[in-house]
């Protein structure tokens, strides 16, 4: 993964990414303005040997320096923790005074820093000066030798406690910082560990990786299809309408000496928006002016009917077992032109009537009759029936749904395909995002690529016409069928 690529993902998961660093933040937040701010104080106690013979001066600093660490040691001892609780009245015990006082040496020097921290920043103080005191009296005593009454060791007090009213813990912003940086580092991590573990079809490098086939088009998300599902119920400018005018032209450049006329819309698995895309490829081609048949071949969940708002009883099946004549099975869908041929009753085999041949026999009819049929079928893993018809007509195109679909659901579904002989024209990316760090345009409007078309005038909507027509809440799932 290169520099570009790590910014595209941080496009991408951007949501995700901001997720982590609000909670580290609001984590550190927490407990840092809950926990009871430690305040500290700092005494220094030097250490020397008297010695007046000047010879013996180097002996001297070099025994102070030889014993400086063990009398640091002595700082945190039983009697002189007893002797500063005794001095201040404390309620601690040596163990506990001990564990708030950290007695250091400087390097290669002879003074002792001891550093105390508490809750109270004045205690603090009077703890540090306090125990500075009594370690001085301290080696006085235990360094006096017998039959004496001076100690050779002096130790003196050159900096004595001060007292400092601001906390050394916990230190605000330095925690904050650091929990936005470890956030910020988090989220990326898991953001790469998503996009590692990540199958599913995101790109037309996807749809490549598994077959030759190309992506014919992007269908941007949009969250008006629930209310406006054809492309009749939107403006002509739209995005949606833009990506169905490009695959229609895609299909003209498919094979030019063949030229195929039929085609099979199909998916892997259910709700990948495969009936939209037949239902609005068709209206596309008939907008164009062909004489277009659209054919709901999908005998287990027929849907295109109840889409265009036409009868389903007679259809396909009524035809197959002669209950009904082609020419009176065939309806018009006013608003777009198209031609539609609807599922009928649902058989108990849809199998064995799609591939029968009464049905090859009627597709091969369809196809010298119109310029292009279009044939919504069921998706191919769950069933056969795609593959059946597919390997009768001209070819199959499949509808992929964005970051939904996977790449072992797709290297199946072309695995079908090819089983039976049928040929894959290409893929269609549904859902898409309209911004996307992979750069592959999702969106298709004009004004944003500058095609020199003028976008339709706004009309003056009365007060019930724009309720009506509001958009739908941010967010709201896009349905498809």
């Amino acid at each position: 993964m290169d520099f570009k690529d790590l910014v595209r993902l941080v496009q991408r998961r951007w949501k995700s990414i901001a997720s982590m660093f609000a909670l580290a933040v609001i984590a550190a937040s927490a407990v840092t303005f809950t926990t009871t701010p430690t305040y500290h104080s700092n005494a220094r106690v030097f250490i020397s040997t008297d010695t007046s013979d000047a010879n013996q001066a180097y002996f001297a600093s070099a025994f102070s320096t030889a014993r400086v660490k063990s009398y640091a040691d002595l700082v945190t001892s039983g009697e002189v923790m007893q002797a500063v609780i005794h001095k201040l009245d404390l309620n601690l015990t040596p163990r506990e005074l001990a564990a708030k006082t950290v007695a250091t040496v400087q390097a290669d020097t002879v003074i002792i820093n001891i550093d105390v921290r508490d809750h109270d920043a004045r205690k603090a103080q009077q703890i540090a000066q306090a125990e500075a005191e009594e370690i001085v009296t301290y080696l006085d005593t235990i360094e006096t030798p017998k039959g004496k009454s001076v100690s050779p060791v002096k130790a003196t007090i050159t900096d004595k406690a001060a007292f400092d009213g601001n906390p050394v813990s916990p230190r605000a912003s330095l925690n904050l910082v650091a929990a936005g940086v470890i956030g910020l580092l988090l989220g990326v991590t898991l953001a790469i560990a998503r996009d590692l573990l990540d199958n599913t079809v995101k790109s037309s490098d996807d749809v490549s990786d598994v077959t030759s086939a190309p992506v014919m088009a992007h269908v941007a998300f949009d969250p008006t299809v629930a209310k406006q599902p054809l492309l009749t119920d939107v403006g002509t400018h739209a995005p949606r309408a833009e990506a169905f005018r490009l695959l229609r032209t895609n299909l003209q450049f498919l094979d030019l000496d063949g030229a195929p006329s039929c085609f099979v819309i199909t998916s892997a698995v259910p709700n990948e928006g495969k009936t939209s895309t037949s239902t609005n490829l068709a209206i596309a081609l008939a907008q164009a002016g062909k004489r277009v048949l659209l054919v709901d071949a999908d005998l287990r969940r027929p849907r295109v009917a109840g889409l265009l708002g036409l009868e389903s009883a007679v259809g396909l099946t009524t035809v197959l077992v002669g209950r009904s004549s082609l020419e009176s099975a065939i309806q018009q869908h006013s608003p777009s032109g198209v031609s539609f041929l609807a599922s009928g009753p649902i058989p108990p085999n849809p199998t064995e009537v799609l591939q029968s041949q009464a049905a090859r026999d009627l597709i091969a009819r369809l196809k010298d009759s119109y310029d292009t049929v279009i044939i919504d079928a069921p998706p191919l893993l769950p069933v056969a029936d795609a593959a059946i018809v597919a390997s009768e007509a001209d070819g199959a195109i499949i509808v992929v749904k964005h970051g939904s679909t996977t790449t072992e659901q797709l290297r199946h579904s072309v695995g079908r395909l090819e089983q039976v002989g049928a040929r894959l024209f290409g893929a269609v990316v549904n859902m898409t995002p309209k911004r996307s760090g992979r750069g592959y345009g999702y969106g298709y409007g004009y004004g944003e690529y500058g095609y020199g078309y003028a976008p339709e005038p706004k009309r003056k909507k009365s007060a019930k016409a724009t309720r009506d027509d509001k958009a739908p809440e941010p967010g709201r799932d896009q349905v498809e069928v």
